[in-house]
């Protein structure tokens, strides 16, 4: 698409923080794949159009922590009332030998459509399907598919010298890999897809899948000291469940956070997917140390796990950013979705630990700040840009890169609103994606993503169904 005007919006929220949060637009151009100018603008000669008319506009969402090879693994009824241990072993463990290079792509493709179409521009795989000898390449599949729909994609690429007992109870078909042998494949990759410019369509992060289970405490310094000798960031798992505090306290003698401290796994170039379980000398740390976060709200509701401390961290100087995770332990990958739980599970949370005047507190009151929609949009755009050292993304502002998602309210859901600017997220539901756009280029238009099949897609999806059940049924062929 040519260069562009956004015209009558009714509201824009911007990704950025206090009274910059909305801006009164009513129009956005976009020249050369940036942000040319917000406010109330006339067409030039002969340039397009997009009307916004009774449409929000919001930057296209960051999406910081996802596992894309789960989008095939929705539901299994042995893993649906689990907490994350035994869901571990009844679902993504089970199935992960049954995977082969055109299930995983397949996989990769249903989650970055649904991603796509929830109005993400920018998504995070933390990717751990790899082992020795497996015949595909899970970080190109990953990468191709990604640039084949237009998508920004970060690929923080997992994987571990060592298995826990739930693992090693299962068919062993992916076995552990040797630090050496870790650390060359993010060298390769490294030097074949990453891009540390503030505007990039392709990045590469360290990560391990857990610090605490994946490496040795060695390994794990060791991985840190690589990233940051190639300009990388740090990724992984941490604090999910209190299990992570009986395995710190049980393997180091710590808490989980301390232990990665002293291993050299916190500054600003490290965040962790969860964070749900941090006391307050760890928030601290953390804040401190500008460590982030990959808050996942609906997979921690969905898992019993929790609900992160998201208020706290940020108010000591964490940064805070929205990840979906993976859809076997949120059954969608939706950011309407995920920011709506963000939003409701931060009030709600707040509201729990509020005490009474009666009892010495400050009333129902306390729970006030607890997370504005504005705040959530931040957390889910330019929070999870600056994570990954993306600071031209994710922000509705002159110079900045066209990536926007416009909504348009027209279901019964949105009527009556009094605010539009709130309705994505403070509705839920699936509003209309008029269109998406990243890097000024279309990707979705009128609901409809450009170049995908859908019927088809589902007729693939539940064909791969059938396949997974199946080899998970006889684990043997999968060795």
């Amino acid at each position: 698409m040519p260069d562009f005007l956004i015209r009558n919006a009714s509201a824009i929220l911007t990704g950025l923080p206090g009274d910059a949060a909305r801006h009164a637009g009513p129009d956005i151009r976009v020249f050369d794949g940036r942000i040319a100018a917000l406010g109330r603008l006339s067409p030039r000669p002969g340039e397009a159009q997009v009307d916004a008319t009774d449409c929000v506009v919001y930057p296209a969402w960051v999406n910081s922590h996802h596992h894309l090879f789960q989008s095939l693994l929705k539901g299994d009824p042995l893993g649906i009332d689990s907490t994350l241990t035994p869901w571990l072993a009844a679902v993504p463990y089970r199935y992960r030998a049954a995977f082969d290079g055109e299930l995983f792509r397949l996989a990769a493709r249903i989650g970055l459509v649904e991603l796509a179409l929830s109005g993400c521009g920018t998504v995070a795989d933390h990717n751990y399907l790899y082992a020795p000898g497996l015949d595909f390449d899970s970080s190109a599949i990953l990468f191709d598919e990604a640039e084949k729909l237009g998508l920004r994609f970060i690929l923080c690429r997992g994987g571990q010298t060592q298995s826990r007992q739930v693992e090693q109870d299962l068919p062993q078909a992916l076995r552990p890999e040797r630090l050496d042998d870790y650390l060359a494949d993010i060298a390769r990759l490294a030097a074949r897809y990453h891009d540390p410019a503030p505007d990039a369509w392709r990045k590469l992060v360290v990560a391990p899948t857990t610090p605490l289970h994946a490496v040795r405490p060695d390994e794990l310094r060791a991985c840190a000291v690589e990233a940051r000798r190639l300009g990388l960031r740090l990724h992984s798992h941490l604090s999910e469940t209190v299990s992570y505090q009986d395995a710190a306290l049980d393997l180091h003698k710590t808490t989980p956070i301390r232990f990665c401290a002293e291993q050299g796994w916190i500054g600003d170039d490290v965040s962790y997917a969860h964070l749900v379980k941090a006391d307050a000398g760890e928030i601290a740390l953390l804040g401190a140390s500008r460590t982030g976060i990959a808050h996942c709200p609906q997979s921690n509701g969905r898992l019993g796990s929790g609900i992160a401390p998201v208020r706290a961290l940020e108010d000591a100087g964490a940064q805070i950013s929205i990840g979906v995770d993976g859809a076997a332990s949120n059954e969608a990958a939706d950011m309407i979705g995920e920011t709506h739980a963000a939003w409701l599970m931060q009030r709600a949370s707040a509201g729990q630990t509020t005490t009474a005047f009666c009892h010495g507190g400050i009333g129902e009151g306390a729970a006030a700040a607890a997370a504005r929609v504005e705040d959530v949009v931040r957390w889910g755009t330019s929070g999870g840009a600056d994570l990954f050292g993306l600071s031209d993304v994710g922000r509705l502002a002159e110079g900045k890169v066209a990536d926007i998602a416009i909504y348009c309210l027209d279901h019964p859901r949105y009527f009556g609103l009094h605010d539009p600017a709130i309705g994505p997220v403070a509705c839920g539901g699936q509003a209309t994606l008029a269109a998406l756009f990243v890097g000024g280029r279309p990707v979705v238009i009128g609901g409809t993503l450009i170049g995908v099949d859908l019927p088809a897609l589902q007729r693939s999806a539940k064909a791969a169904v059938r396949t997974l059940r199946a080899r998970a049924l006889n684990p043997a062929q999968n060795q």
